[in-house]
């Protein structure tokens, strides 16, 4: 019974985990258009991921290199590293 409330608890954080990794995709696609600010699905895709963004701008300063940012990277490897280490269990 517990071991199955474990499984569960964990597939739900790995189908969260691969939904905040394709609304980082997204958010940098949508960032090469520099769409309207004002548009509420940009709004709610800034707001998911801008405050990672700037979390590991600030802690990694190198992830932007020579004008490119390279975070979205860097935390699509984070959470995927988390995911494999669940999987594992």
């Amino acid at each position: 019974m517990m071991e199955n409330l474990l499984i569960a608890i964990i597939n739900l954080i790995l189908s969260l985990i691969n939904m905040y990794v394709w609304i980082v995709i997204i958010a940098s696609v949508i960032s090469f258009v520099q769409p309207d600010p004002r548009n509420p699905i940009v709004e709610i895709l800034n707001r998911l991921t801008q405050p990672v963004f700037r979390f590991v701008r600030q802690k990694l300063p190198f992830v932007v290199f020579s004008g490119i940012d390279l975070s979205p990277i860097v935390i699509i490897l984070g959470l995927q590293f988390v995911g494999s280490l669940l999987r594992g269990i």
